[in-house]
């Protein structure tokens, strides 16, 4: 293998493992409120950093579940333990800033992922 797949691997790996991380602190910070008013701070910070790291995966990686790698561990991970989270608490809630959070970080992030993959596939011009 040659040196610079193995950097790129590595770089691949510490994407995913950065997408797990903000996925945790998003869902962490979902409920977060100013008294009665909610924040969506995670939202945002889905937002942006989902699409980024899905376009920066898929120019590191060779074939399309490569650029998929993060958005499928995003979406596991904010899905797995959001309904089950530690201890049995419940971190998405039934309230629109949970809804929020997950749009955020799904609509975006497949919309980048379909261009790479039209790019991979030679499709985009």
């Amino acid at each position: 293998m040659k040196p610079d797949r193995v950097n790129d691997l590595m770089v691949l790996s510490l994407l995913l493992l950065d997408t797990v991380v903000l996925a945790l602190l998003e869902l962490t910070f979902a409920s977060w409120a100013i008294g009665a008013v909610p924040i969506p701070l995670s939202a945002l910070v889905a937002l942006l950093s989902t699409p980024w790291l899905v376009r920066r995966a898929g120019e590191l990686s060779k074939g399309v579940l490569g650029a998929a790698g993060p958005l499928i561990a995003w979406a596991v991970v904010v899905c797995g333990m959001g309904m089950t989270g530690p201890g049995g608490d419940v971190l998405l809630t039934a309230e629109w800033p949970s809804l929020l959070l997950i749009a955020a970080g799904l609509v975006p992030g497949a919309y980048v992922l379909g261009k790479v993959i039209r790019t991979k596939r030679g499709l985009d011009t």
